[in-house]
This record gives structure tokens, C-alpha cells and sequence, in this order.
């Protein structure tokens, strides 16, 4: 999968960006830009208590993901990882298996560039090819950034969770947002997808 776009938001300069599979290579990008968004971005809840993944876990989870036709990928600037995103089942049980939920991490460097706008398209196609009905993304609902971007991409709020986060002394409240994937709900796995 590769997907080329890109302009800045500010108009001034172009560039490309591609959005494809993540590979091993691309790790130690993923976990720098996870680590910055767990240390001082908005979904840090477990910032202080948490215990960062290693290289070998992410590697690990990667290949595990792709086994699972789960997608996992990255945008890509002048060779450079600057976003990733990925899917992972949305529960463990049987019944949820058409069922995923979705995580999209940007470099701070690139944020509101139009990153997000380029992976979670990609990734709803992903998972939309891979047979999955629904995509769920829990979303911390001061990131107004991201809800807007859900918004866009055809999601829906489907529920409100207060005070669920604890951060930095305050709670934290998260929306829940849904999108169909392919024929949703309108026809049986099997029978259309």
C-alpha cells in the first residue's frame, strides 16, 4: 500500500508524503514519536506510572499485527517516519471479530500538516480490505484536533466516558468515536465483503 499527498497547511511549501506498511526498520521512529506523545502529549495518561515498550516489543507487536491481516502504517517524508497508525482487535471475544480499533501517532514536528489526513483514510482502507465492519477510536476529548479530523474521515461520536484518565492531577474524558467499514452492518460477514 502507498499513498502520495501532501501540502503544508500554511500553504508555503509542497511535499510528498507516503503513506505505506510499516517494516522493521521504521521502529525506532515509531517508538520516538510514541514516547513524545506518552510523555508529554495529550493521551499521556500513564506518563508518570508507565513503563515505555522496548524495540523489541514493538517489533514484536509489528509482526504479530500483520499475521493478524492487522494494519500497521507509517507516512513517510523524504525518507523520514513522521505519523503511524495501526489496528488491533476491538475485544478478545469471538463475537467482536469484525471489530477494530485504531491508533494514529504524529511527529510533533509535523502536526497539523495534514499527517492524520493521509494515514486514517489509508488505515480505514486497510481495515476495510482485511474484512473488518467497524473502526473504534477513543479519543481524548480536549484534542479538538482529533475529533475534528474523526469527524472528516465519517466518523461519529458513539459514546462519552468521563473522568476515565487521570493525568498530571486533573481527570480526563474521552469520546468514543465509529465508523463503518465497507457494508457495516447492512449485510453478513460472508455475504458481500
Amino acid at each position: 500500500m502507498s499513498v502520495q499527498a501532501g501540502a503544508s497547511t500554511a500553504g508555503a511549501e509542497e511535499y510528498a508524503i507516503v503513506v505505506r506498511s510499516s517494516r522493521d526498520e521504521d521502529v525506532d521512529a515509531m517508538l520516538r514519536i510514541y514516547l513524545h506523545h506518552v510523555r508529554r502529549g495529550i493521551d499521556a495518561l500513564e506518563a508518570p506510572l508507565y513503563q515505555a515498550p522496548q524495540r523489541e516489543d514493538l517489533k514484536r507487536r509489528r509482526k504479530n499485527m500483520g499475521s493478524h491481516r492487522l494494519p500497521h502504517l507509517v507516512a513517510e517524508l523524504d525518507g523520514t517516519v513522521i505519523g503511524y497508525a495501526y489496528a488491533v482487535p476491538f475485544r478478545k471475544r469471538p463475537a467482536y471479530r469484525y471489530v477494530v480499533k485504531h491508533s494514529i501517532y504524529v511527529d510533533p514536528n509535523h502536526l497539523h500538516r495534514g499527517v492524520g489526513r493521509l494515514l486514517l483514510p489509508a488505515l480505514i482502507d486497510a481495515c476495510a480490505a482485511a474484512g473488518y465492519r467497524q473502526l473504534i477510536g477513543y479519543i481524548d476529548a480536549s484534542n479538538e484536533a482529533s475529533l475534528k479530523l474523526h469527524k472528516a474521515c465519517g466518523f461519529v461520536q458513539a459514546g462519552y466516558l468521563s473522568s476515565v484518565g487521570f493525568k498530571y492531577g486533573r481527570w480526563t474524558d474521552s469520546v468514543i468515536m465509529q465508523r463503518s467499514l465497507g457494508p457495516g452492518a447492512t449485510t453478513l460477514p460472508g455475504a458481500g465483503s
